[in-house]
């Protein structure tokens, strides 16, 4: 019973009552905010995850495409320095080209 006051006792009680029922529901309002807020991060977590999978297959594609581009070119360089090398393209032309030169200091 509360302190004899003005107030008729059926109200003061009624509106102690209500303050123990807000005060008793708090720890169950705060633990569900909690909860929600961990939804929340764990959800945005999971989005960053995802985001991150996604860059690293298209950092993945985009060097796999390079390999296959440095191969497919790597044949045809080797093929142009084989021939190169067995047609002797331009070492025939560099002396003849020196000699010409060489000869030209020796006669004047």
């Amino acid at each position: 019973m509360a302190y004899p006051t003005s107030v008729n006792n059926q109200i003061t009680d009624a509106v102690t009552q209500s303050n123990v029922k807000v005060i008793g529901e708090a720890p169950a309002m705060a633990m569900g905010s909690i909860y929600q807020t961990m939804a929340h991060s764990t959800g945005i977590l999971f989005e960053n995850a995802v985001s991150a999978q996604q860059q690293q297959n298209t950092l993945s594609q985009a060097a796999a495409n390079q390999g296959v581009m440095q191969i497919y070119t790597l044949d045809t360089t080797a093929a142009a320095g084989a021939t190169e090398k067995v047609a002797q393209t331009g070492v025939a032309d560099n002396l003849t080209s020196l000699l010409t030169v060489l000869n030209a200091f020796r006669q004047q």
